[in-house]
């Protein structure tokens, strides 16, 4: 503890709250809620942690706390401030993954659709289902049975669907809301369970059309039947009645926890989420925050009830979710618990292997790295490259890691203005003094490590504008190539020395990645360029045809292959005068023939 936490640890009240995290750069890198928040945060500075709590440890400089005046009050405030600053050491569900939903559009003249977005809007929300076929079988089926519009705009005349009995024509005749309300309830009724008895009632129609040998009209009926089989009567029911559910399981394991979610919907489970993540406090409270996060996320409609293990804080996850929370005691409800429970548990033995190694490959290697080059762990690192061909098309690429992973949302790409032509050193200036230029100007956060794609010049050129010109404390290492052009080696220190590091380290392994990424990046904007460059100088020549009506030639056409393909008149509908048309063509043919 430094002296500021000690001195703030001092005087923490006996009551509940939330606490915020910080690091040295006054980012908030976890948030936590507590039922007494003197005993929660003292916890975190005292004792022995497992690795990866003692990763956020090292990283708290500071904290904030608020307090509430209930735990609920501390739960729900809590999941605010996960949301708003979006912590690294926090658990945020990701919206990598949603299902789909059959949808009742909210219109005058409603119709059934599959989304994966689900909003607060007048529409009527049905799933979710395991996978795409899955809602597109079940409202080809609907389609069938309802007669609900299927055209996304209303035509000016009637269309096969009406005429088969598919729809009620809505684009030629009014259609009352009464008509819709039964429909739309009758839709409601077969998707919570009630196909049974469209079932029954499809079977005494077949059976009435065949005693008046109606056969077709029979026909039509027994093969309404056998898509409802087909359709609704896969899945093994799992509860004898046909309330929608979700049933929770997690479980714990060196630091971890693995939380799986069972969709029961109509009596049928129907789909699994698996969630796993790394924890820094008490298995129950990390589950009730995964709950209110998991019910924020728009696209889970909260079902009729859900099954928790015994081990949840009934009345908190009731108040905190506003729903009916229960705690199957015996019998088959208990069982899908258990089943959950038991799901988790594989999923993470299954999985903790691959974690493990993936903790290591990347927040593992970044640790390792940091303890070679004697700095603080460099959580975020922004590596520089440049790239060019006889100083044509100079460019410059920074990628960004975040833990040891790709963060390619912060890539940037610079063409180099001032810089003279094979000027290398120059254009590292340029680039490094227009990024943190900017990052300062905009407060967007600083590295913890700058690397180099270069040797010692662009390293001191680099070292010029953080340190001498903007005044910022930021180590700068450089990465080196052998004759194969290989990492070899990290180039850090002053004097610049070479880091000693095995070949087989994961740290060396992180270094491969991050020069092998920002040599690609740069490469592939340097060819964009030339290629723009080569296509550009292909209308080179031409009287009339400056920069600015070459750029519009290829936004309109694409490629000088179409252009030369072009008529006269589609070179003028482009925006080009009748005279320049007459130049292109010319310039064109000339080309051909001197080819020739």
């Amino acid at each position: 503890m430094n002296e500021l936490i000690q001195q703030k640890c001092a005087i923490l009240p006996d009551q509940p709250g939330c606490y915020l995290m910080k690091d040295r750069k006054g980012t908030i890198i976890y948030v936590g809620k507590a039922k007494v928040l003197k005993n929660r945060v003292r916890s975190y500075f005292t004792g022995s942690h497992d690795g990866k709590t003692q990763r956020l440890v090292q990283e708290i400089v500071d904290f904030e706390y608020i307090v509430t005046s209930s735990e609920l009050e501390a739960l729900i405030l809590e999941l605010h401030l996960i949301k708003k600053h979006d912590p690294k050491y926090n658990i945020m569900l990701k919206d990598d993954k949603t299902y789909p939903y059959i949808k009742i559009t909210g219109e005058k003249n409603p119709k059934l659709i599959i989304t994966r977005q689900v909003k607060k809007d007048k529409g009527k929300y049905f799933g979710p289902y395991p996978n795409s076929h899955s809602a597109h079988e079940t409202k080809k089926l609907l389609d069938r049975l309802y007669p609900l519009r299927k055209c996304q705009k209303l035509p000016s005349q009637v269309c096969l669907y009406y005429h088969i009995g598919q729809c009620l024509a809505p684009c030629v005749k009014e259609i009352d809301e009464p008509t819709y309300t039964e429909i739309i309830h009758e839709i409601s009724s077969f998707l919570n369970g009630g196909h049974g008895k469209v079932k029954k009632e499809l079977t005494e129609k077949m059976n009435a059309a065949a005693e008046q040998l109606e056969f077709e009209r029979a026909k039509e009926y027994r093969d309404q039947i056998a898509h409802i089989d087909q359709v609704m009567e896969k899945q093994k029911m799992t509860m004898n009645d046909f309330t929608n559910r979700d049933i929770f399981g997690y479980s714990v394991d060196k630091g971890w926890m693995c939380v799986q979610v069972f969709f029961v919907r109509q009596g049928k489970l129907i789909e699994r989420d698996v969630s796993l993540f790394p924890m820094y406090r008490d298995p129950e409270e990390e589950f009730l925050t995964f709950l209110g996060q998991f019910y924020a996320k728009p696209e889970h409609i909260k079902p009729k009830e859900i099954f928790v293990p015994n081990t949840t804080d009934l009345d908190l996850a009731s108040e905190l979710l506003q729903m009916k929370v229960i705690i199957p005691q015996k019998g088959a409800k208990k069982n899908l618990v258990d089943l959950a429970q038991k799901n988790a548990s594989i999923a993470l033995k299954e999985k903790f292997h691959l974690i493990e190694r993936q903790e290591e490959r990347t927040v593992g290697a970044v640790e390792e790295l940091g303890q070679l080059m004697g700095i603080s762990m460099p959580s975020r690192i922004e590596a520089f490259d440049n790239s060019h061909i006889h100083g044509t098309d100079a460019v410059s690429a920074m990628v960004v890691f975040v833990d040891g992973r790709a963060y390619k949302k912060d890539y940037r790409k610079y063409k180099t203005r001032t810089a003279a032509k094979h000027d290398d050193y120059g254009a590292m200036r340029e680039v490094v003094r227009r990024r943190y230029t900017r990052v300062l100007k905009e407060r967007l956060p600083l590295p913890d490590l700058i690397i180099i794609d270069g040797g010692k010049g662009q390293i001191e050129a680099a070292r010029e504008i953080i340190e001498d010109e903007l005044g910022l404390d930021i180590p700068i290492a450089g990465l080196a190539k052998d004759t194969k052009h290989q990492t070899s080696s990290l180039l850090y220190g002053d004097p610049l020395m070479i880091i000693p590091m095995k070949r087989t380290s994961e740290a060396f392994y992180l270094l491969q990645r991050i020069q092998d990424e920002v040599h690609r990046f740069a490469i592939t904007f340097h060819r964009q360029q030339r290629g723009k460059h080569t296509i550009a100088s292909s209308l080179d020549g031409i009287e009339g045809i400056g920069p600015k009506r070459k750029k519009l030639l290829l936004k309109h056409f694409g490629s000088v292959k179409r252009m030369q393909a072009a008529s006269k008149e589609e070179l003028i509908e482009s925006g080009l005068p009748s005279k320049l048309a007459d130049n292109l063509i010319a310039h064109f043919q000339k080309n051909l023939l001197s080819s020739e």
